[in-house]
């Protein structure tokens, strides 16, 4: 698995002038997405509804509303 491209614009298009503050999407060479974001699965765990779990491999990331919203237009409908 590879990543194909970034899905929006660079961080530094929205503000972070170093890397630390660097959310990002990339679409991966299988189709799937991968995100950058703070890590908060402790932090959400006991918010989500009942239907949702978080397995021992995954954890929630929180990316900030202006990185995907920059990054609709490259998300492919299908």
């Amino acid at each position: 698995m590879k990543i194909v491209r970034r899905i929006g614009v660079p961080p530094s298009a929205r503000g972070s002038s170093s890397g630390a503050t660097c959310p990002d999407v990339f679409e991966l060479s299988d189709g799937d997405f991968a995100v950058i974001g703070t890590e908060a699965t402790e932090r959400l765990r006991a918010e989500l509804p009942a239907d949702a779990g978080v397995a021992d491999y995954e954890r929630i990331v929180i990316v900030n509303r202006e990185t995907l919203l920059r990054a609709k237009r490259d998300i492919p409908d299908a």
